[in-house]
């Protein structure tokens, strides 16, 4: 059966006819849409009487009706899509329709091409509808394309290889991304110069908080264009700078200019950008235009003496200052002492980070003295900084006032060990969570002072004694009060001079549930352990079911076999469901045993950390 439509518009008239045939004979259907002002059309006598007889049956219906029904049921969704001869007669409520339209409809229609022109709204302007739903389409595409998934609200792109190109059409997307917070271009180090193709098109992003553009090779030219574009973005409370040489050189002047525009800005990371003399001062002369600032990371940038003097007089300009990082900036006794003095200005502070200041030669006694002010401090990082005996004995005195300390990082400090037992008994052990004490020289006195205190770190989840001799045959101290339902995550017994016993003692307490939630173990460094030790602690994996990293590796100058508790090992990896990495360095394993282990590794994504050494007697 075949219809065919036709339009008569003579005269102004809207005729529709419409035939159709059943077989040879041609038969004809005549609708009038208007009055007719050229005559009548001729139509066979046999469809008059079948019309006649459809409108004298109010319960028949004519053929016509019979064929149109018949065709709308076999005619599909996407044949119902295309333009019909109705869109002729009913256009405005044909763009209802198109309004109402699924987006995900619109997109692929327009993908696809199947409009020649933007769809229009009845007033003549694109569709803002439709145009948010292609943009959102090129937003997707361009984020998939770079293996990441697509968010309205973040946009993280870091380590992607973005180029400059690549930039600039990021650029010309923001205007689609009206509710985005989040912007992470970090480590993309092809962006040096380009930055101006991606701030230009800040002002349509108004909810902007957090910018991160931390290892982009940035020049003076991007931190200008930066800075001009601060007011476009009101809202910002975390900007990132890290790990960009050009941001140093008496470049930050560049954006720390425009700091007036950056009123909610909360959070300032500069580390290693090998700031000068004048960057460290423009960073004091901005610090009073930020008084929300409640992070200040400077860490990695040797400061030199009237930089140093400049920012850290300028701290009291931040009272709400929470967190600050001078790790590795070179502070010296002159500088400690305006630190000591600032610090009394910061009554907020709950993170402080000295480490790695090795040219202060002890004189920390103007910061320890301070320290009683800081009634919130939480964490407290002096590793690697020379502290003397004096200088822990004078912590010791203010530690009673740090109520709310839960970290404390003491490693590195030769001679903490031999008076840390003065300071263990003001720490408030019940809320520690983090000790460490590595290479600290801790004496036998110490150590166990420190093992006696161990039944009161409650909510102690990483500890860290590497390099520390005393622990040596004296483990049983330490483990022994460690219970089943223990929170250590992470047990650092690197160099410790471990013994078979004290594997044996580890063992035990594996078996009685006390490192059930133990995800790091570092025994590595240990030759002193004897084969028996290796397969009892191996042969109790099944008290470590959250273990994600062990290290077992030698020293560099040793090299042993690893035959005789190997198939225990192989054994303890399925019992171990939730180890993501293995260090074997320097053991010398059979190729039979390395082939067994490799595979037994890759079954489970284990990844394996060893060296290509042969076992004694293989060649």
């Amino acid at each position: 059966m075949r219809v065919i439509t036709d339009i008569d518009r003579q005269c102004g008239t809207n005729k529709q006819v419409i035939y159709f045939t059943t077989g040879d004979p041609v038969h004809c259907a005549d609708q009038d849409t208007t009055s007719n002002c050229c005559g009548d059309l001729s139509v066979p006598a046999q469809m008059d009487t079948e019309n006649q007889r459809g409108r004298d049956g109010s319960q028949k219906r004519s053929p016509l009706d019979m064929i149109m029904n018949q065709l709308r049921r076999k005619t599909s969704f996407t044949e119902r899509k295309k333009p019909s001869v109705g869109r002729f007669f009913r256009p405005s409520e044909n763009n209802e329709k198109n309004n109402v339209s699924i987006p995900e409809t619109k997109e692929t229609e327009i993908s696809e091409g199947k409009n020649s022109t933007q769809p229009e709204t009845e007033s003549g302007g694109v569709d803002p509808e439709i145009c948010s739903v292609v943009g959102w389409g090129r937003v997707k595409q361009f984020v998939q394309k770079l293996g990441k998934t697509p968010d309205s609200e973040s946009l993280n792109l870091s380590h992607c290889d973005l180029t400059a190109t690549d930039l600039l059409e990021l650029g010309t997307l923001l205007p689609f991304l009206a509710q985005l917070e989040v912007v992470d271009v970090s480590w993309n180090d092809l962006l040096g110069g380009s930055l101006q193709a991606l701030t230009v098109h800040l002002q349509h992003v108004g909810r902007l908080k957090t910018l991160k553009l931390s290892g982009c090779r940035l020049t003076a030219e991007d931190l200008g264009a930066l800075g001009e574009a601060l007011d476009t973005v009101p809202l910002l409370e975390i900007l990132d700078l890290s790990w960009n040489s050009g941001a140093g050189g008496g470049n930050l002047h560049c954006l720390t200019s425009h700091f007036g525009s950056a009123g909610a800005l909360r959070e300032l990371h500069v580390v290693d950008c090998q700031l000068s003399e004048a960057d460290a001062m423009s960073v004091g002369e901005a610090l009073p235009l930020v008084p929300c600032l409640e992070v200040l990371d400077l860490s990695s940038n040797p400061l030199v003496v009237r930089g140093r003097e400049n920012v850290l007089s300028a701290l009291g300009y931040t009272p709400h200052l929470r967190s600050l990082r001078l790790r590795m900036c070179g502070l010296d006794r002159a500088s400690l002492a305006i630190l000591g003095e600032q610090l009394q200005l910061l009554p907020a502070l709950e993170h402080l980070d000295l480490s790695c200041n090795k040219e202060s030669g002890g004189g920390f006694s103007a910061v320890v003295m301070s320290l009683s002010f800081l009634t919130h401090l939480r964490s407290l990082d002096m590793h690697s900084c020379c502290l003397t005996e004096e200088n822990v004995l004078e912590l010791a005195q203010v530690i009673p006032c740090l109520g709310d300390l839960t970290d404390l990082d003491l490693s590195s400090n030769k001679r903490v060990g031999g008076v840390l037992q003065t300071l263990l008994p003001g720490l408030p052990l019940s809320k520690m969570k983090r000790l460490h004490l590595s290479d600290c020289g801790l004496s036998h006195e110490a150590y166990h002072a420190l093992a006696t205190s161990m039944k009161s770190f409650t909510q102690l989840e990483s500890l860290s004694l590497s390099w520390n001799k005393s622990v040596g045959t004296n483990l049983r101290w330490l483990l022994e009060p460690l219970q089943a339902g223990c929170k250590l995550q992470e047990l650092g017994l690197c160099s410790c001079d471990l013994t078979t016993e004290d594997m044996l003692h580890l063992e035990s307490a594996c078996k009685r549930g006390a490192m059930s939630r133990l995800r790091l173990l570092d025994l590595s460094c240990n030759g002193g352990v004897g084969d028996g030790g290796w397969v009892s602690l191996f042969g109790e994996a099944g008290g470590l079911k959250e273990l994600r990293e062990l290290d077992v590796s030698l020293r560099p100058s040793t090299s042993l076999s690893a035959s005789p508790w190997m198939p225990a090992l192989l054994e303890a990896l399925h019992q171990l469901p939730s180890l993501c990495h293995l260090a074997l360095k320097r053991w010398a394993l059979t190729p039979g045993e390395r082939e067994k282990l490799q595979r037994t590794a890759s079954k489970r994504n284990v990844g394996l950390e060893w060296d290509e050494l042969a076992a004694p007697g293989i060649r």
